[in-house]
């Protein structure tokens, strides 16, 4: 049985730790948000949003195509959410 992933915008997110993967890895790009620290409430307060290309073959550093930082999960996946928007119109 195909396990069943939480999807927004009808897009797989996926979390492991403090890492958590947005978007579909047969498509040409996905989303990282890396969780770099957190308030006294365990909430985010510093994330790191990458734009990486889904080929796993190229190196990390090669996958990157773009990459923010930002003060809270909304802001972050708001942001990641139209950066993968984009890159799968192109």
């Amino acid at each position: 049985m195909a396990e069943k992933f939480l999807e927004y915008k009808g897009k797989p997110l996926v979390r492991c730790g403090d890492e958590i993967y947005y978007g579909d890895m047969s498509e040409s790009h996905i989303v990282k948000f890396a969780i770099l620290s957190k308030d006294a409430d365990g909430e985010p307060n510093k994330i790191t949003i990458q734009l990486l290309k889904s080929d796993t073959e190229l190196k990390e550093k090669d996958r990157v195509v773009k990459e923010s930082t930002k003060t809270t999960m909304f802001e972050a996946l708001d942001v990641g959410v139209v950066w993968l928007e984009r890159s799968l119109k192109a």
